[in-house]
């Protein structure tokens, strides 16, 4: 087995101190930041992604799948940003106003940068305006807007009214336990997703 395919095994079962050693290893080896992240980490986190979507793996195996990324990208980043290598898109993640839920969005971040995302979680009880603030701030390609009441998931309208009357051209994708394809087509979001890896997913579409 190779380091990256070592890598991305280690990755998939969570093995943190193991994937950091991996991509030391890479990177001794004289192999390129760029394949290190694409065939390492996130070969392992896209198969992560699948199982996640068939309910092959559930959201413990995901957070420490994460986590383990996570400390193999403490000694990529700089490497990546030294090489040139840019995310695929970049994305602004958060919980609508009067939603104090952030499990989902948290999984949804995990998902992004597995997919190869730069991501700003801006956090939980969201107003509509600090979506689009952030939005501007950063270049955001998408918006992922997260919902788990059904008493909340209406104020996912004024999200994108704001960013429709601002002008920005991202893409707002929503999601949440009561959110449905048909709430979404309704208030005008870009996409809707059913889970974390599904929005990854939709995200990546919306910048390829």
């Amino acid at each position: 087995m190779s380091v990256l395919e070592q890598m991305a095994a280690d990755l998939m079962k969570g093995k943190a101190n193991d994937v950091k050693a991996g991509v030391q290893q890479a990177l001794d080896d004289g192999l390129e930041p760029g394949a290190i992240l694409t065939q390492g980490l996130l070969s392992g986190m896209g198969v992560i992604g699948e199982r996640f979507k068939k309910n092959e793996v559930y959201v413990p195996e995901v957070l420490i799948a994460a986590r383990a990324m996570k400390a193999g990208m403490e000694i990529l980043q700089p490497k990546l940003a030294s090489a040139g290598v840019q995310p695929c898109g970049t994305a602004i993640v958060g919980t609508v106003k009067g939603d104090l839920h952030d499990i989902g969005k948290n999984l949804v971040c995990m998902m992004l940068e597995g997919a190869g995302f730069k991501v700003v979680d801006i956090g939980i009880d969201v107003d509509p305006s600090k979506f689009v603030e952030e939005a501007k701030a950063c270049n955001a390609d998408v918006i992922g807007v997260s919902a788990l009441l059904t008493t909340t998931m209406t104020n996912m309208k004024g999200v994108i009214d704001a960013v429709r009357e601002s002008g920005i051209s991202s893409k707002v994708i929503v999601g949440g336990a009561p959110v449905t394809q048909a709430f979404c087509d309704e208030i005008g979001a870009d996409g809707y997703a059913a889970d974390a890896a599904s929005a990854a997913d939709l995200a990546a579409t919306f910048c390829s």
